[in-house]
């Protein structure tokens, strides 16, 4: 005991001293280290809770641009198709629409045919009745010097009735 007098050092108070850090560590690791423990501890599970989440959203971000990229290409395809079935049936509709056109212009040449067909068949008709008449006052006209009146009414009813059998009249 003689080493802790020479070094300045009480028992009654090393003791109390210890006494006292011991009450001091017991009332920090009752009311102050177990808080703080356990606020740290809290703080641990929230960063691991937040660095899951994280890696959650980078996942789900990951799938979303694949499902965007998987939906950009069906839409891509989708109007590649939308725009080759608009080509095909523009294709086939220019194709009825050409047919069509061939059997109108077909129609009307035909139609136009059967009117020219019809008019110069008219014209003939006209035009036979216009010779017809010519010829009969021709023939009056040069009947009167040579024959008598008799003759000339018995020359032309035979002319008037042989351009009425040939339909001149």
């Amino acid at each position: 005991m003689n080493i802790l007098k020479d070094f300045g050092v009480n028992p009654i108070l090393l003791i109390a001293q210890i006494v006292n850090f011991l009450i001091i560590l017991f009332v920090l690791k009752r009311f102050m280290y177990k808080p703080v423990l356990d606020i740290l501890k809290k703080r641990e599970n929230q960063i691991k809770e937040g660095l899951k989440n994280a890696e959650e959203s980078e996942r789900k971000l990951a799938q979303t641009l694949e499902k965007e990229k998987e939906i950009l290409n069906k839409a891509h395809e989708s109007a590649e198709k939308i725009i080759s079935d608009a080509k095909t049936e523009a294709l086939e509709t220019k194709a009825k629409i050409e047919e069509l056109t061939k059997k109108e212009v077909g129609r009307m040449l035909d139609q136009s045919r059967m009117t020219i067909e019809q008019e110069t068949k008219e014209a003939e008709k006209n035009l036979g009745k216009k010779i017809g008449q010519i010829a009969v006052t021709l023939l009056d006209k040069s009947l009167k010097g040579l024959f008598g009146e008799r003759e000339q009414k018995l020359i032309m009813k035979k002319a008037i009735a042989q351009l009425e059998k040939q339909k001149m009249l």
